[in-house]
């Protein structure tokens, strides 16, 4: 038999046909987005919205509605599960490692050590060069990135990040090369202000996971942030103490020692963290030890366990014992990053935990309670503001150059 053409008549198969214009204006259609102005669920004209509510009678529907028992059985999905890929939790941990090599090379100029300080203002850069390429890739399209920084949002961890990334990379850029030049003042100056914004670029990451309707993230938004935090100053520790290694800076410098410690010290804040947040999240903490996300943070726990036991005998085995310690919290880190990414994935499409944290019992804190009477913030609803005519025309502009370069890379 053979098979069904399906060459379509026009165009190209799973590509947009062309597209023209039509001539004629169709019917009692309004230019500017008139038609948008009419909701039959909102219009004045119907009977939809003839009742007002009073103040405070949805957040007690909704109260009542939480108080209810859960049904048997929870049907979902109730939330759509995170579709990242690789990139982004590979992009968190390159951003991590710029971040604390930030912090390293301020704490550098500040001991006084100006070689140390050059060399993690260079680690720095080269770990927030793959950031932008990796964002792009996941987001599949070049002005997709462009249009984040069309407006400034302070409110969303997303553009705040797309923000912090771009002066970040400028920062860094510019230190290093007053460091090619010889201007140790203005490498000083651009590496301090660096670290400032590495302080937003290395914790935007777990806020931006904390403000979904995941459980598992959500819950943790009081230690996400300083979770990151921490093992990117490891990371960034870890990353230089090696870059000074390859430099020729000897064993027994003060800076590689403080290094060393400060890696231990951060990697052992970030465990100590961990823990507490899992014994708070209770019945949400479940992706954490289960699945892919179970394997990852096993295998991240082991290799921080090993560096650290590393790092108890490496005075008879010798120094080379630390680089492999340094090397073991990179990889941590690393397996860190793509861990919280996986448990996400798996509490969101854990039907039984949103339907629980809508309730606000499903941290074990909360479960202490009746269902109901968790404590919840309720956020003010804000109008949003408007710049005029300057931000109107620089969000206009950086339009028209993402789609020039949209062009321009289009095969």
């Amino acid at each position: 038999m053979s098979e069904r053409d399906a060459t379509p008549a026009l165009g190209t198969r799973g590509e947009p046909a062309s597209w023209a214009r039509a001539g004629a204006d169709v019917a009692l259609q309004r230019t500017r987005w008139g038609d948008a102005a009419w909701s039959f669920l909102f219009g004045r004209d119907t009977g939809y919205a003839a009742a007002e509510a009073q103040p405070g009678e949805v957040a007690e529907a909704n109260r009542r509605m939480r108080s209810g028992p859960l049904p048997d059985p929870v049907e979902g999905p109730f939330v759509k599960a995170p579709v990242w890929t690789w990139e982004v939790p590979l992009y968190f941990w390159f951003g991590g490692v710029a971040a604390g090599s930030s912090f390293v090379g301020l704490a550098c100029d500040a001991a006084g050590d100006g070689r140390s300080a050059a060399v993690a203002r260079k680690v720095a850069l080269a770990a927030v060069l793959p950031c932008p390429p990796l964002l792009i890739v996941d987001l599949g399209r070049p002005a997709r990135f462009l249009n984040m920084l069309r407006i400034f949002k302070p409110r969303s961890p997303m553009n705040t990040g797309a923000w912090a990334l771009v002066a970040f990379s400028a920062l860094g850029a510019g230190a290093v090369a007053a460091d090619v030049a010889g201007r140790p003042r203005m490498a000083r100056a651009a590496g301090a202000a660096n670290a400032a914004i590495g302080g937003y670029l290395g914790s935007y990451t777990g806020i931006l996971l904390a403000a979904t309707a995941v459980p598992v993230w959500a819950r943790s938004r009081l230690f996400l942030g300083p979770i990151f935090v921490s093992t990117a100053t490891a990371s960034g520790a870890a990353a230089c103490r090696l870059a000074l290694v390859a430099a020729g800076v000897p064993a027994g410098h003060p800076t590689r020692t403080a290094l060393g410690n400060l890696e231990t010290g951060a990697m052992l804040c970030e465990l100590g963290l961990a823990q507490l947040n899992q014994r708070r999240l209770g019945r949400a903490a479940r992706p954490l030890h289960e699945g892919r996300a179970g394997r990852l943070f096993r295998a991240a726990e082991w290799m921080v366990g090993a560096g650290l036991a590393l790092r108890l005998v490496r005075r008879p085995l010798g120094p080379r014992v630390h680089h492999l310690a340094s090397t073991l919290y990179l990889a941590g880190g690393l397996a860190f990053r793509y861990a919280w990414i996986e448990a996400g994935k798996a509490s969101a499409r854990d039907d039984e935990a949103v339907a629980l944290m809508g309730r606000g019992a499903v941290t074990r804190g909360d479960a202490l309670r009746r269902p109901g009477e968790a404590r919840r913030l309720a956020s003010a609803a804000r109008r949003p503001r408007h710049n005029g005519r300057v931000g109107a025309a620089y969000a206009e502009t950086v339009r028209r150059v993402s789609l020039v370069v949209e062009r321009a890379l289009r095969p």
